[in-house]
């Protein structure tokens, strides 16, 4: 089974015996017996008789053989700081603040809150709170206190754990009065809150609730690793949900370890003392996942940077942190190799770092357009791999699988389903699309371990939100199609596929055309409404550093039909200054087309920096329906 194709198969066809065999990889208190538990549809669960616990694996078990590895690498060039953690070192940190969880009463089953920015203790808090068997949820630092309360009351924390502040690369982010107002508003009420005072904006502590983190861990007797239920919780992450109330995704311990150490070794050709740095941040499931918990269950060593791809200090950054940290992998999101290409477009800053040891460029988040595979492909002279998850799903659908058997790249595509995704392009009467036709992207029950089992105390609304749509199937809310190679082309969300004058047209097929022109550096185009075609595309762009907008739009409107037909009815592109995006670099394509059409669309807490879409309603106000 060493080709692609033969493990997709068996983990199609016999899921139980090709999970049952990734499992081995993983330190088992009590190896599972029984690998698949479909006995209560569409409710499945994977390693149900298994126990372990996921700390114990990401650091205890490195100890006797990689004791002075480096497991966590942090670098922060926003406070000057750089800090090695070897596994003993971390296993030991680890130890001590999970001792001081449990002084407050933290214990198997209970839930911590982590709202912290990108430092080591927010790693040391989630692999204590794994340590003890209770249940982390992290929100990412910097959230609003209205956004904080309402996770606090969903998830109910025995505890929180914070920092007195964050650091942008222009200001100080004060964290401990929105925890506070937070608080305040939250109906739920946890027992004790944990702040960790920095050097840039110590805090004052409230007695009787507040609990120095320093003076706290120090007082704490070390705590050894509670096994638990490979079913039982390891964090809940919370995403955006259509109602207004965030969901809940669950992650469980076993399945999770299982699916992420697969992962590691199979799809990112990473083995035990490689480097690994997903740019991230550990409130986004990709730090969860392949900050935190993949790279150390491996054995590998993982980056921490407190930074950003470009102001930190330029748009040479992410090289620097590869070539000094000896990086093999770099995973980021599209959105910052865009940043990178906008200010440095071409590329002069990577040849002042030696990149030898960079192997590979993948990318997730956004689709990845053809232009910037291109532009890192060339500059790099790496493979880069483009692969496509969900914070639901945990780890890659779709991936090009670079340690058991490197695919040939079709640029804008995800290449091709993981093992134990069996994905389907379906039609909205549920028929399952001809390859090449367009439709919903879903995924045959049922899902692979690693993906979500539930949401957060709501069954009802996990079954709804995915799996009501087609009975049998887990909803993406992504559509796309599968060419006749089997490669899968996520094309955008299923709401940004407009209908002009009754033909159907995905505003990723219009931006992939826009992106190929080389005055653009990044853009997006969505659908608003229309007396007489219903919708049509309106496209905006940001310019490349240096370039022209000089005809710009007559080239991008020609380009357009000359890709994809007059029926696009493509008229309208603007320049701006730059697209409003989330903090992970998802463009808010669902705002700007909610403020074109002149609706009320609340702002998502995720944006990044809402000056860019004041500056942007004007423009989209303009050209509404």
């Amino acid at each position: 089974m060493s080709g692609y194709r033969d493990l997709f198969d068996v983990s199609i066809n016999d899921p139980a015996t090709f999970w049952a065999d990734a499992a081995k990889a993983v330190t088992w208190t009590r190896e599972p017996q029984h690998i698949l538990d479909d006995s209560n549809p569409p409710f499945y669960r994977w390693f149900p008789d298994g126990e372990l616990n996921t700390c114990a694996n990401a650091l205890d078990r490195h100890v006797p053989e990689r004791g002075d590895q480096a497991a966590l690498i942090y670098d922060s060039p926003v406070t000057g700081t750089k800090r090695t953690y070897t596994y003993r070192e971390l296993r030991d940190a680890t130890a001590q603040f999970a001792g001081a969880l449990r002084q407050l009463g933290v214990g198997k089953g209970d839930l911590v809150v982590v709202y912290m920015p990108m430092i080591p203790e927010a790693v040391i808090a989630m692999l204590a709170c794994a340590r003890l068997g209770a249940v982390h949820s992290v929100v990412f630092g910097g959230f609003a206190a209205s956004e904080l309360a309402t996770r606090i009351d969903d998830a109910k924390p025995v505890v929180v754990v914070s920092a007195s502040c964050g650091i942008e690369p222009t200001r100080v982010v004060e964290y401990k009065p929105m925890l506070d107002s937070a608080l305040d508003i939250a109906e739920h009420k946890p027992r004790a809150c944990v702040i960790l005072q920095r050097e840039q904006r110590p805090c004052q502590l409230l007695a009787g609730r507040d609990h120095d983190w320093r003076e706290l861990t120090d007082s704490a007797t070390p705590a050894d690793p509670v096994p638990v239920a490979a079913t039982d919780p390891l964090y809940v992450l919370y995403t955006s949900g259509t109602t207004g109330k965030p969901k809940g995704i669950v992650r469980d311990n076993g399945g999770h370890a299982v699916a992420l150490l697969w992962s590691m070794r199979h799809i990112y050709d990473t083995a035990p003392g490689d480097v690994y740095w997903a740019a991230s941040d550990v409130g986004w499931v990709v730090g969860h996942s392949y900050i935190v918990y993949a790279p150390l269950l491996l054995g590998a060593t993982t980056v921490l940077y407190e930074g950003k791809p470009i102001g930190t200090p330029d748009a040479g950054a992410f090289w620097r942190v590869a070539a000094e940290h000896k990086v093999k992998a770099l995973f980021t999101a599209p959105t910052a190799i865009r940043a990178i290409k906008k200010e440095d477009p071409d590329g002069a800053l990577i040849g002042g770092y030696d990149l030898s040891s960079l192997k590979y460029l993948f990318q997730a988040g956004e689709r990845l357009d053809p232009d910037t595979y291109h532009w890192a492909a060339d500059k790099l002279g790496v493979p880069v791999i483009d692969h496509w998850w969900q914070t639901e799903t945990g780890w890659a659908i779709a991936a090009d699988p670079m340690g058991v058997q490197p695919l040939p790249v079709k640029p804008g595509s995800a290449t091709v389903p993981m093992p134990g995704y069996d994905v389907q392009i379906l039609h909205s009467d549920g028929a399952v699309a001809e390859p090449g036709e367009e439709g919903a992207i879903c995924v045959k029950l049922p899902l692979p371990p690693g993906t979500l089992p539930t949401l957060w105390g709501d069954d009802h609304r996990y079954v709804s939100a995915y799996l009501s749509a087609f009975t049998g199937y887990y909803l993406t809310g992504d559509g796309g199609y599968i060419d006749s190679d089997g490669y899968l082309f996520v094309m955008g969300r299923t709401d940004d596929v407009i209908n002009v004058a009754g033909h159907r047209l995905s505003t990723g097929s219009i931006e992939a055309v826009l992106a190929q022109h080389p005055a653009v550096a990044e853009c997006a185009v969505i659908g608003v409404a229309d007396e007489i075609k219903g919708q049509v595309p309106r496209g905006f762009v940001v310019l490349k550093s240096g370039a022209s907008a000089d005809r710009l739009a007559e080239e991008l409107i020609a380009a357009v039909r000359d890709n994809i037909g007059a029926v696009a009815f493509f008229k309208k592109v603007d320049v701006v200054a730059a697209l409003p995006k989330t903090r992970s670099g998802k463009i808010l394509r669902k705002t700007m087309r909610a403020i074109a059409d002149g609706r009320e669309e609340p702002v998502p807490s995720t944006i990044e920096d809402p000056a860019v879409l004041d500056a942007l309603t004007p423009v989209l106000r303009g050209q509404g329906a």
